[in-house]
């Protein structure tokens, strides 16, 4: 059976840690992040976070229901990160857009923590306000719910998996990253005509978009398609 996870305030250090500070939910995500970002997914551990925060391991336990709780946590962190660094205009398609691109950098920020968390659903408070912002700024639009649904889920699957995408080539090394960033140059460039004639052709626009994220482009393929559908179900419907 599980092991029942204490309320914060019951479980609160009525003592600083070993290295003066109190531990708290918000504290124990943000040294996971940075541990993260340090030593890669296979180095967060309950034993290495313990120390980092100068607790025993069994603290984290405390406060969350194991690892896969903490990883939900640190999911829902970097999704309200997204939703506090994004300001709604009252303009669905322009909204929507900002808080895709918001989400993107939000995970980009954190390469390891958006590997391990963009695949989840962490049914936290901070990511359920992100998905009632989108539904709200859809259905506010007009769209029908089973319209609004669809985008919904077009869209944020879309920001999750390019964040993973994107992320990706963030946590290689940069030395990995660069090698492969230069094989538009080195090797596609210098593919010849004869045998590659579209290669050749556009070897220069290749090396030019390549190394850059898609997710503007295909994000906003995403909103006129959606704009498309919303004025064929109610002609006259503004942006």
């Amino acid at each position: 059976m599980p092991k029942k996870v204490v309320p914060e305030a019951e479980r609160r250090r009525r003592r600083p840690t070993r290295q003066g500070t109190v531990l708290s939910e918000r504290l124990i995500v943000g040294t996971a992040l940075r541990m993260l970002r340090e030593h890669g997914i296979a180095g967060l551990t309950a034993r290495r976070l313990g120390a980092a925060l100068g607790a025993d391991p069994s603290t984290v336990y405390r406060y969350f229901a194991g690892l896969d709780g903490l990883t939900r946590a640190i999911g829902e962190e970097l999704m309200g990160r997204a939703l506090d660094s994004w300001t709604a205009t009252g303009r669905w398609r322009a909204d929507l857009r900002a808080l895709g691109l918001a989400i993107h950098a939000s995970y980009l920020a954190h390469p390891q923590a958006a590997l391990l968390t963009a695949s989840r659903v962490t049914g936290r408070p901070r990511e359920i306000a992100v998905d009632e912002a989108i539904l709200g700024i859809l259905r506010g639009a007009g769209f029908s719910d089973t319209d609004a649904v669809g985008v919904y889920h077009a869209f944020i699957d879309l920001a999750l998996a390019f964040a993973a995408l994107d992320a990706g080539a963030l946590a290689i090394k940069d030395e990995v990253r660069e090698a492969d960033e230069e094989m538009w140059t080195s090797t596609y460039a210098r593919l010849p005509a004869e045998t590659h004639p579209h290669i050749a052709a556009t070897a220069h626009l290749l090396a030019d978009r390549m190394n850059h994220s898609a997710y503007p482009v295909v994000l906003d393929t995403l909103l006129a398609r959606a704009e498309a559908q919303l004025r064929a179900a109610k002609p006259g419907a503004r942006e």
